[in-house]
């Protein structure tokens, strides 16, 4: 299967080089060749199922507990101003 790889990336506003292009065309044709391989598979008679390993929620129950003091944590910043962190600006006004 041919794949229109500039059309392609036109469409995801992508700019490739002339090399990315022919690349790409090898890599998506060799995935979609793939793909039909795997189409091939007979699966009537397979279950579908969402995962094999037979393990369940393995995660610890999530309880509120209290968390350490404002001032205690505000106390170990470089800068503070005002019992808050203070830190170099990232937008500009």
């Amino acid at each position: 299967m041919k794949i229109d790889v500039k059309h392609t990336a036109k469409l995801a506003n992508l700019p490739l080089k002339e090399e990315e292009v022919k690349k790409f065309e090898k890599q998506l044709s060799e995935i979609l060749g793939y793909i039909e391989e795997l189409n091939k598979v007979k699966l009537e008679n397979v279950q579908a199922t969402s995962q094999v390993t037979g393990l369940e929620d393995v995660t610890r129950e999530d309880t509120a507990s209290p968390s350490l003091p404002a001032d205690e944590v505000v106390s170990q910043a470089k800068k503070k101003h005002n019992g808050f962190f203070e830190v170099p600006a990232i937008l500009d006004e």
